[in-house]
């Protein structure tokens, strides 16, 4: 879905200008995208395969949610939002824990330029599975996997996203250090 998106100078400052989020990849502006990793006391995390019609890493495992901030929209409210959608659970922001802030610039194989600063954050699972409802066409499953995956590299790239920048990582030592 194109949606309008704030746009940012490569430092990360707001240039006071929006554009649909399709001319920020087709020009590879910089903008805003939340992350939000769900994961359990046993050591899991959720992840959701993307839906076999998105225009990047179709049907590969992913983050528990994530989105494009709207423009004007506050970081917080499109984490809440993001979560409601694609897998129709309602959070509060106190569920929430930021864990950072990273800049990627990806180049895509079909042309898309994804100059993003993400927003993370965790939160626990505290729901079962089958109360979670998937956002047609965003997300086609979704499934608990141990954390150990995040470091499995066999997986990375064919099964899941790849490991863009030790991203996984970064999330692997964010959750461990709180479990």
């Amino acid at each position: 879905m194109d949606e309008l998106i704030d746009i940012l100078t490569p430092e990360g400052f707001d240039t006071y200008t929006t554009c649909l989020k399709s001319e920020a990849h087709l020009k590879g502006y910089y903008h805003k995208t939340i992350h939000v990793w769900f994961y359990t006391e046993k050591g899991q995390i959720l992840l959701q395969k993307r839906a076999a019609v998105k225009s990047v890493f179709p049907s590969h495992w992913d983050v528990s949610a994530a989105g494009h901030i709207g423009a004007g929209e506050e970081t917080i409210s499109a984490a809440i939002r993001e979560v409601q959608e694609e897998i129709g659970l309602h959070i509060l922001e106190s569920d929430l824990t930021n864990i950072g802030l990273r800049k990627d610039e990806i180049v895509h194989s079909n042309g898309i330029l994804d100059n993003e600063f993400k927003h993370i954050f965790i939160c626990k699972l505290t729901e079962d599975l089958s109360n979670l409802t998937m956002q047609i066409g965003e997300v086609d499953d979704l499934q608990l996997f141990d954390l150990s995956i995040l470091k499995d590299s066999t997986k990375h790239g064919s099964f899941m996203v790849p490991n863009m920048n030790g991203y996984y990582d970064f999330i692997f030592d964010k959750i461990s250090s709180i479990l």
